[in-house]
């Protein structure tokens, strides 16, 4: 099974990954991982930092002469702001943030040691850790991409658009949105807020393309790769709702209107389906259609015109801490979905055909697809 932990601070010296289970063989391709990297910092709207940081994964253990040994693998992340022990200290929580609540657990005195720790920031390394689980299933045709299907009330149409239309004009965006008119529109309302010291939220997609039936399992609920799913895309900091396929619209409708009718491709061997409602997965089992998680993503917390807080120290009311803070992040909200997602899968994926090496993996996937070529 696949396993990791991340460790690090936002203005600490470095953010840091340990990623166990990944197999012996794997051919580890630094250059795709700062890439991975750089697709998160992208973003109309995105805040200064972005300017600063120019992120770049060390691979400190794991791996000899380009290839996993089956050891974990450690990433580093180094930070180039880092001064965590110069910065002052912040006694007005922010409303929709960490700050209150990791103050009241731990009984600090300064909501820096929370929102440190807090931060998106730490995204980074979970970044990282998904480009590995990518490299992982790119081994077996799997691709992964996320677009952003809507900011504050702007809502782009893809309807007509297939996996490889999405990535294209996705890549092109500086907001991930394959609609380009509605990308403009989104811009503008980015800018509204920009002026009036506010932020904005929005919904990403993620699509995983060639993902075989069978991943997950509907005998214990906690192997439910639905549940895995919405679980770790719900971990990214802001996330507050997941949606697997057309779930939220589905919920108001007919069974007969809802469920995938099931086809049968004699060429190729292989059930299908008309439609993709369910999102690739029915009871917590993928099911051989491309995989769709969608995350709706709150506005983030830090506003220019911060709103009323409690000095925790006076108790008398105050305005809200303000940070160095984009006015929207969905765009890379959805790279580190998707990362997310390639984790989960990945792991999925490691459980049924679990080797210990590459070549043992891809022996048992070559045996599955012979079998179920034969049902």
């Amino acid at each position: 099974m696949l396993r990791y932990m991340t460790a690090g601070e936002s203005h600490g010296k470095a953010m840091m990954a340990v990623l166990d289970g990944v197999p012996a063989g794997l051919k580890m391709d630094p250059g795709f991982i700062d890439k991975e990297l750089a697709r998160r910092m992208v973003g109309y709207g995105r805040g200064k930092r972005m300017a600063i940081e120019k992120d770049k994964a060390d691979i400190i253990a794991g791996c000899r002469k380009g290839r996993t040994i089956g050891s974990p693998v450690g990433l580093v992340v180094r930070n180039k702001d880092f001064r965590i022990d110069k910065l002052p200290d912040v006694i007005s929580p922010r409303p929709g943030h960490a700050d209150l609540g990791g103050i009241l657990k731990h009984g600090f005195k300064d909501c820096r040691d929370v929102l440190e720790r807090a931060s998106a920031r730490e995204t980074v390394v979970r970044v990282a850790v998904g480009a590995v689980a990518k490299l992982i299933l790119k081994e077996f045709a799997i691709r992964i991409v996320s677009h952003v299907t809507s900011i504050g009330k702007v809502e782009a149409n893809v309807s007509d658009l297939v996996f490889d239309d999405i990535w294209r004009l996705s890549e092109r965006s500086d907001l991930r949105c394959a609609d380009k008119k509605a990308a403009a529109r989104m811009r503008k309302e980015i800018d509204k807020a920009a002026k009036k010291g506010d932020t904005l939220g929005g919904v990403f997609e993620v699509i995983a393309e060639g993902v075989p039936p069978g991943l997950g399992s509907y005998a214990q609920w906690d192997r439910r790769l639905d549940g895995a799913l919405a679980r770790s895309v719900m971990a990214v900091p802001a996330v507050k709702a997941v949606s697997i396929g057309k779930g939220i619209e589905c919920a108001d409708l007919f069974g007969s209107m809802t469920h995938d009718v099931i086809r049968y491709n004699k060429s190729r061997k292989i059930f299908t389906r008309v439609t993709n409602n369910a999102g690739g997965l029915e009871g917590g089992v993928t099911n051989g259609s491309p995989v769709v998680v969608r995350g709706f993503m709150k506005p983030i917390a830090t506003l220019g015109a911060p709103l009323e807080s409690v000095n925790i120290k006076t108790k008398k009311r105050s305005a809200a801490a303000t940070e160095r803070a984009d006015v929207t992040a969905v765009a890379a909200c959805g790279v580190v979905a998707e990362s997310a997602v390639a984790f989960e899968i990945a792991s999925a994926f490691m459980e049924k055909f679990g080797g210990d090496s590459m070549l043992e993996i891809n022996r048992n996937f070559k045996g599955y697809k012979d079998q179920l070529k034969a049902q």
